[in-house]
């Protein structure tokens, strides 16, 4: 009779993580406004006055002032109201975490909690507001490596005709479109990033633009590029609350609560400062 024997399965004290990248937001938006004690911030737009050919002579028919006729200047307001208001809960049972070698503890799976969820979360959606809001949007367009470049200085172009500061400005890629700039013959990258930059996530220097490549599925469907200057895109965070409460009523181990109050907006008179170029059809090599 043969021998039975039972052999060990042995469970290693690892957890097989998912891959999750490092928000990018902080490149392309900014912090100008105090949301403190307020659910919303009101900003003002003032009109300006024309020009007009000074009357030496005398005021010219039907102004009483030698400057020209008096004009008065509109002041709108726009107004930044917080919407996102977003939570998640779970709980981790005392033997739970006891059993499975502490790998289901609660500060590690917050951590995860964070990377993987939350900030994805709120990276698409700021990317989308910008997208949306883009004061250049021109049609989609197919690109290529033939094209992507002559596209991208287009983008430049709109920018400096608008009259956007030339320093500061963030080229945003998939990693389908950073390919494909890779391959065209006409580009050359600096790679001399300073390590604040780096550490932001950009990964080289074109035409005086910080190169940032952000995973497509926290982009827009048919996201082709972005050119953006952060003056434009206001993205505050309210409110950021994360709390592990140990043996509380009706449940023994711990109970892991998160609340983030956040939004983005885009400055009105400063839509122009971001260029958005979808793409009509697969982004293909040739």
């Amino acid at each position: 009779m043969a021998n039975t024997i039972e052999l060990v399965t042995k469970f290693a004290p690892y957890t097989d993580e998912l891959f999750a990248t490092e928000s990018r937001k902080s490149l392309l938006t900014n912090q100008d406004f105090d949301w403190s004690g307020a659910h919303s911030v009101k900003i003002y737009r003032v009109t300006t006055s024309k020009m007009n050919d000074y009357g030496r002579k005398g005021p010219a028919e039907g102004n009483w002032s030698r400057y020209g006729a008096v004009e008065g200047l509109d002041a709108t307001t726009q107004e930044m109201m917080l919407k996102k208001d977003r939570s998640f809960t779970f709980a981790i049972d005392a033997l739970d975490e006891d059993e499975t070698a502490q790998q289901l503890a609660a500060a590690s799976a917050l951590a995860r909690q964070l990377r993987q969820v939350v900030v994805p979360e709120v990276d698409s959606y700021t990317y989308n507001v910008m997208c949306t809001n883009a004061g250049h949007k021109p049609a989609a367009k197919a690109l290529d490596a033939s094209t992507i470049y002559t596209e991208i200085l287009t983008a430049s172009e709109a920018l400096d005709s608008s009259e956007v500061p030339e320093t500061g400005r963030i080229l945003v890629l998939t990693p389908s479109t950073y390919t494909l700039l890779k391959k065209s013959p006409d580009v050359v990258m600096e790679t001399d990033v300073g390590a604040e930059m780096r550490l932001k996530g950009a990964i080289g220097m074109l035409d005086g633009m910080s190169v940032l490549k952000v995973p497509a599925n926290r982009l827009p469907p048919n996201f082709g590029f972005l050119v953006a200057h952060p003056i434009a895109t206001v993205a505050p965070t309210k409110l950021e609350s994360y709390v592990t409460h140990f043996n509380p009523p009706g449940i023994n181990g711990s109970l892991v609560e998160g609340r983030i109050v956040y939004d983005a907006f885009v400055l009105e008179n400063k839509a122009e400062a971001i260029f958005y170029q979808s793409i009509k059809s697969a982004i293909t090599g040739s």
